[in-house]
Formats: structure tokens, C-alpha cells, sequence
């Protein structure tokens, strides 16, 4: 059994596909938030989880923050620290201390659009296709090993809220998949590469728009 812990900051959506995925092998053993006013916590209680706040205002600086959050997270012994909207950046030495075990999930295919805003500066540089990437966490913003990733196309009439609802739904398709490969025993990192034993090959290519028959 692999002991999971799940950081958030507000509803975390993503959290809540995981916890209804009930990956075999897997237990997540809590889910902390760094703000009081998570509604993520009272999903995670009422599914049995233990639900954690570390407020992240009531330390002094980042690393003390960082520290008290390592020694919360590392009582669990966890096999996989999972990222799921956690809206503070962490330090390199906790980045460190949890390397290979650190993932997390962007709204953008990237390298393109690392940090924030994303959708907005996905239809303001006239890109045809979006989409969201599950990565392992390293110590350069949004630069980790790409774990998986699932593109949606950007339609003539597409506003950020329109098009962060159609990335929404694919980064719940995918997040649960890739941790599920995890706790598997799939992966192997390599390089910049995630390497995922048995994956299916699908050879088709994806061309946005599409082509005339």
C-alpha cells in the first residue's frame, strides 16, 4: 500500500478525483491545506481522510513554512506527495527532500506557458490547441519530468473561462491515471523523460484544425 498526501489551497478539485478514483494500492493518508478557508478540507473529512490546515500566514517566512509543512507531511510517510492546486511556491530544499515523490499537475502543455495565467496567454498568443501536463516537481518552476499530458483544441469563441472548463475536466481524466501508474511501479525517470512501462501506443497524430478530407 502506498501512503499518499495531497496539499491544497482551495476547493481542490483535482484532489477530490483522485479520492473518487480509489486507486488499488493506494491510501491517501491526508490532505493539508496552507489555508483555513479550504473546502477541500470538509470533502477530505467526510471521506474519512484526515484534513490538516497549515496556515501558511501564522509562520515567519517561506522557510519556516516549507520546514513545519515537511515535518507534517513526512509523519506520513509518504510514498507520493501530490500537488492538487496548492497555490504556494515551495523552496528548493523541500523540493529536494521530496524528489521522484513530488508531482504536480499545470493547466498548460508545457514548457509552453509555465507560472500563472495560462488560458488567458493561450488565446492571446493565437495557440490552436491547450491543455494540461502532470509532471514530477523540481527546483526550476514548472520544469519537471513530463508525466502525461491531454490537449483540447481552442475553438474561434473560446473565452478563459470557457476554455479553463474544458482543460479542467481532462486534468480530472489524467491526474488520477498518472498517479495511478506510480503507485503501480510503472515509471521510471529519465532525463526529462518519464519512461511508463506497458503504456499503450496510440501512433495517430493530433493536428489542430483538422485537415480537408
Amino acid at each position: 500500500m502506498k501512503n499518499i498526501v495531497i496539499l491544497i489551497s482551495g476547493r481542490g478539485s483535482n484532489m477530490e478525483a483522485i479520492v473518487r478514483a480509489a486507486i488499488p494500492g493506494a491510501r491517501i493518508a491526508a490532505v493539508i491545506a496552507n489555508r483555513p478557508d479550504a473546502s477541500g478540507l470538509a470533502f477530505a473529512s467526510a471521506h474519512g481522510i484526515e484534513a490538516v490546515c497549515l496556515d501558511h500566514k501564522a509562520f515567519a517566512d517561506r522557510a519556516a513554512f516549507d520546514e513545519a509543512l515537511r515535518q507534517r507531511i513526512d509523519a506520513y510517510a509518504p510514498d507520493v506527495v501530490v500537488l492538487a492546486g496548492f497555490m504556494r511556491v515551495l523552496g528548493e530544499g523541500f523540493v529536494r527532500h521530496y524528489e521522484g515523490r513530488l508531482i504536480n499537475i499545470h493547466p498548460s502543455l508545457l514548457p509552453a506557458f509555465p507560472g500563472l495565467h495560462t488560458h488567458r496567454r493561450a488565446l492571446e498568443s493565437g495557440a490552436t490547441v491547450h491543455g494540461a501536463t502532470v509532471h514530477f516537481v523540481t527546483a526550476e518552476l514548472d520544469s519537471g519530468p513530463v508525466l502525461v499530458q491531454a490537449v483540447v483544441p481552442v475553438l474561434p469563441d473560446d473565452d478563459e473561462a470557457a476554455l479553463a472548463t474544458r482543460v479542467l475536466q481532462e486534468e480530472h481524466r489524467i491526474y488520477p491515471q498518472a498517479l495511478r501508474w506510480i503507485v503501480e511501479g510503472r515509471t521510471r525517470i529519465a532525463g526529462q523523460r518519464v519512461l511508463v512501462q506497458d503504456r499503450a501506443r496510440d501512433q495517430a497524430a493530433l493536428i489542430s484544425p483538422p485537415l480537408d478530407a
